[in-house]
């Protein structure tokens, strides 16, 4: 039985969700559909373009993202403190390019509204501030425009997308990691992709792209290069800016990603050297539990340690989550 998003989703326990959107009865979304005969691989680029879009005007920002063929996942990251920062001008310019603005806004925002409007321009702006930090706007966001299209493409109506998105919440920064490398192997999984350098319309592909390229770049000239639109991870060396990142340096990252992949398929190119002690033992996470987990279609709704979930399950006022001990052996207590 579905849960309300409300129960499944707590700010104040964590800010980072793993969703996951499916299309009606698992069709085709992109690739190249066999049966019917058709090409819709150009649907990645509007997925992709889409979300690029959304996380310039939401509080949210995307980790990492697969766009597969019949369904996408996403990680995404509320900024709840970035919405409640915007000034009334800001707030309403970035609704404005989503759905417009309503003329009793525009009127109180240049100093001509009566009371009553000024009152409901209140009242509208107190809902889009809301709106712009909550994951499933941002998801209804993406969906609805990517539905639209497909159906006007296809030549019909009714629904495109599953009812209802299902979302992971990520307690700890071993659970976030976790899910993220599962995020970025799906190609890999399904004989998509080789290589993470090959999963197309992945965040790992677009991430080692933009990362080749600012190693490129000479030092004198690396302040000014161009952040990727997706949240970053912390460079070597950085000092806390107060900025939000993913607490981890992306070169170790594709490490991990790429020693996973190699245990899937063992023919993958590359491999870490044998003196380093192995990224997993590193981050505190168990090798043998975490590799059923990256090769599972995982079903639960919270990931993390036994005592992040159990708080977490106090936060939503539930007694459990199903099947929460069985993580006792994949995040080890930290000390």
């Amino acid at each position: 039985m579905t849960q309300p998003r409300k129960r499944q989703i707590d700010l104040a326990s964590t800010p980072f969700y793993h969703c996951i959107c499916r299309c009606v009865r698992r069709a085709f979304l992109c690739g190249f559909d066999e049966f019917s005969g058709r090409n819709y691989e150009h649907r990645r680029q509007w997925i992709v373009e889409r979300m690029r879009l959304l996380a310039s005007i939401f509080a949210i920002d995307v980790c990492a993202y697969a766009v597969m063929s019949n369904h996408v996942h996403i990680v995404l990251r509320v900024d709840k403190k970035k919405a409640e920062s915007w000034s009334t001008f800001e707030l309403a310019d970035r609704w404005r390019r989503l759905y417009g603005l309503p003329q009793a806004v525009s009127a109180a925002l240049h100093g001509g509204a009566s009371p009553a409007e000024k009152a409901l321009a209140d009242e509208k702006l107190r809902k889009w501030r809301k709106r712009l930090y909550s994951v499933s706007w941002f998801l209804k966001c993406l969906n609805e425009v990517i539905a639209r299209r497909a159906n006007i493409e296809d030549g019909c109506t009714g629904r495109f997308w599953e009812g209802r998105f299902k979302s992971q919440a990520l307690l700890d920064e071993r659970a976030l990691l976790t899910c993220m490398a599962y995020v970025d192997l799906n190609p890999i999984r399904a004989g998509m992709a080789a290589t993470p350098e090959e999963s197309d319309f992945t965040s790992i592909q677009e991430r080692i792209r933009a990362w080749s390229e600012f190693n490129r770049i000479e030092s004198s000239l690396k302040e000014n290069a161009t952040e990727p639109w997706l949240l970053p991870f912390q460079r070597a060396n950085e000092e806390d800016e107060g900025r939000p990142v993913i607490p981890f340096q992306m070169g170790s990252y594709l490490e991990l990603v790429e020693h996973s992949g190699r245990v899937i398929r063992p023919d993958k190119r590359g491999y870490i050297p044998p003196e380093l002690p192995p990224i997993l033992t590193r981050l505190g996470v168990n090798q043998e539990e975490y590799l059923k987990y990256i090769v599972s279609d995982d079903k639960r709704l919270v990931h993390g340690a036994a005592a992040a979930i159990q708080r977490f399950a106090k936060a939503l006022k539930k007694k459990f989550f199903k099947n929460y001990r069985e993580l006792g052996g994949l995040y080890r207590a930290s000390g």
